[in-house]
């Protein structure tokens, strides 16, 4: 059975309440039963973490990357200035993939910097918790491809 992981990074514990116009009404845990149910139809393992602290993000990088396949990342804030978070992803030997549920690029411009996404295979953003799914769409057939090689 193929593992991902899932790190979501500060306040999106706070989904739901957040602004809606940009994070959707979902809370986070609506939106992890999504996930989860999606993955279990695709016969996928799902472990999600959620952070506002940076170390605990890079301990789970850390962790996840010799407990799972691939990880998927919301690194949120932290996307803009966390080089630590980078380097961390740099040094994860599983394929890692970004995701936002917003559109980082139509919203202030210091959002549309990641520091993160070059660490990662690709970064998906701007489709709400179905930003997720596609992450792990690409995680399966990323994985499926190197299992073959």
């Amino acid at each position: 059975m193929l593992k991902i992981g899932i790190i979501n990074g500060p306040n999106l514990n706070t989904l739901g309440k957040r602004d809606q116009k940009i994070y959707g009404n979902l809370t986070l845990e609506e939106m992890n039963h999504k996930i989860e149910s999606f993955a279990k139809k695709e016969d996928i393992e799902l472990t999600i973490k959620q952070s506002n602290f940076e170390g605990e993000i890079i301990e789970s990088i850390q962790q996840f990357s010799s407990q799972v396949d691939g990880l998927i990342i919301n690194p949120a804030a932290y996307t803009h200035y966390s080089y630590a978070i980078a380097d961390a992803l740099r040094d994860c030997p599983i394929p890692v993939v970004e995701v936002h549920l917003s559109n980082i690029f139509s919203r202030e411009d210091f959002r549309g910097k990641s520091v993160t996404a070059p660490a990662c295979i690709g970064q998906i953003a701007g489709f709400g918790y179905q930003s997720y799914i596609l992450a792990i769409y690409a995680l399966k057939d990323i994985l499926k491809k190197q299992t073959k090689i």
